[in-house]
């Protein structure tokens, strides 16, 4: 019995500390739009409202002046790393992808304090603000001022050309056998394209999540897997000198020769052209696969030959296969995504919009958020009149259970308390019911003995006499 008990209390207490917990988290669930991992911390997919470090990250570029008199324009990266910790990496002549870009760089560490950032470890200390940076040197003199700058890819809103297959414009999955869309009509990673092309040009527009406490193959990594077996490398590599696995890399076989990566959360565009390999009639290659790529309108690979497949990708062989959005665990989003199959159609690649064509472009995504912002706002004033007619109900009810409690109150209140029966008066008991009373009580008196002399001579009666019995005569025979 004690054991049963014992069981029956524990099961209960699991059962109330998991309804707990689930009372916290689900406020939490439905109040953030982040992806939470141990190993790898949150993933913003809009910026965080209440991190004072994200503001701070960000290109910057200016003139410092030098111990000789002489200025140089220096560009600087800067990323956070989790608990106000940060990385920064400065070039002489701008920023990756200048004209003037030096690519020797000057890696620097900071610590946030407040509403600024101080880095060392170059030539100089650099106090990080939101919208610029002061440059000190080691007598506190300053050098210099470098702006915030917000570059954006010259193919960025590039339109599918004539003949393209437009794989992804937001309206929907058709091209793709596995697929998913978010909310706000972008293409999540994991999605597999259902044309399988052989020489293809394709561009894609990408952005990367905020996850400040990840690093390496950990922060916003996917990937472009042609035909299931090359990979194009996408990853949050900002602020970090070209890598074999970071942004542009050819996974793990060539990194970027330049790296275009810009910061989380900013849109970004990847050109691909590729040639397949081709193969003999015995199964042997007779040549292999080749891509150009470029990141940011800019070019990281160059008429690259691919020996074979790269990383996890497929064995090559003479079979087309899907090109693969990779879905590594982080919330990495697609947009306006188009191919050109060169076997049907060639032009000029990569294909960089006019200035109408971005002008349309920005006006259509602007009314696509007025139009969501819209419906969002009609929703939420459909769920707020839902709410209070709901809770007008439960007034309406509630007021009535009260209403009720209370006239039972005051019935109670007017209505007398019964009294006992023994205390009634006799005289409310029926008439006819008394001289039976009488009469039983009478009968009780008649049984009690009464003394011989005061029972009259004429009503005793002499007993008669009964004959003798005989010897041996049973009784009653």
């Amino acid at each position: 019995m004690y054991l049963g008990c014992t069981m029956l209390f524990t099961k209960r207490l699991k059962f109330i500390c998991f309804f707990q917990i689930a009372l916290i988290a689900i406020p939490m669930l439905g109040s953030t739009i982040v992806a939470q991992n141990k190993e790898k911390g949150p993933a913003y997919t809009s910026p965080p409202a209440k991190d004072m470090s994200f503001p701070l990250m960000g290109e910057f570029m200016g003139s410092v002046t030098s111990d000789d008199g002489k200025k140089q324009i220096v560009g600087l990266q800067i990323r956070s790393i989790g608990n106000d910790q940060f990385d920064a990496v400065a070039y002489y002549g701008g920023l990756p992808g200048q004209p003037r870009f030096n690519p020797e760089p000057i890696q620097m560490i900071g610590k946030r304090s407040g509403e600024f950032v101080v880095l060392s470890g170059g030539p100089w200390a650099i106090f990080v603000e939101n919208n610029q940076c002061r440059v000190v040197d080691v007598k506190g003199k300053s050098r210099g001022q470098l702006k915030r700058v917000k570059r954006r890819s010259p193919t960025m809103h590039s339109p599918a050309p004539e003949g393209a297959v437009v794989l992804f414009d937001g309206t929907g999955t058709d091209q793709f056998t596995t697929a998913e869309m978010t909310s706000d009509d972008l293409l999540m990673e994991g999605a597999d394209v259902k044309p399988m092309f052989q020489d293809f040009n394709l561009h894609v527009e990408f952005r990367l999540p905020y996850m400040p406490y990840a690093d390496g193959q950990q922060r916003g990594n996917s990937g472009l897997y042609l035909q299931s077996r090359y990979e194009c490398q996408v990853l949050d590599s900002f602020a970090l000198i070209p890598k074999i696995d970071g942004l542009g890399a050819l996974y793990r076989f060539r990194p970027p020769a330049i790296n275009m990566c810009f910061p989380p959360l900013v849109w970004q565009t990847y050109d691909v052209q590729f040639t397949a390999p081709r193969w003999n009639a015995d199964g042997t290659k007779a040549r292999n696969a080749t891509i150009t790529s470029w990141i940011n309108g800019v070019k990281v690979q160059d008429n690259v030959s691919l020996p074979n497949k790269t990383g996890a990708g497929k064995i090559e062989e003479p079979v087309l296969l899907p090109t693969r959005f990779q879905d590594h665990g982080d919330p990495v989003r697609f947009r306006n995504i188009w191919a050109v199959d060169r076997g049907l159609t060639s032009g000029d690649f990569p294909k960089k919009p006019t200035k109408e064509q971005i002008q349309s472009a920005i006006k259509s995504e602007q009314l696509k958020r007025k139009e969501r912002a819209k419906a969002a706002r009609k929703q939420a004033a459909e769920k707020k009149r839902a709410a209070a007619k709901q809770k007008a109900k439960v007034d309406s009810a509630k007021a009535k259970v009260e209403q009720a409690a209370k006239t039972s109150s005051e019935l109670d209140k007017k209505q007398p308390d019964p009294k006992p029966e023994s205390k009634k008066p006799e005289s409310k008991k029926p008439e006819s019911k008394k001289p039976e009373s009488k009469k039983l009580g009478a009968e009780k008196k008649a049984d009690k003995k009464v003394p011989a002399k005061a029972i009259p001579k004429a009503t005793l009666k002499t007993p008669e006499k009964q004959p003798a019995k005989k010897t041996g005569e049973n009784p009653g025979s």
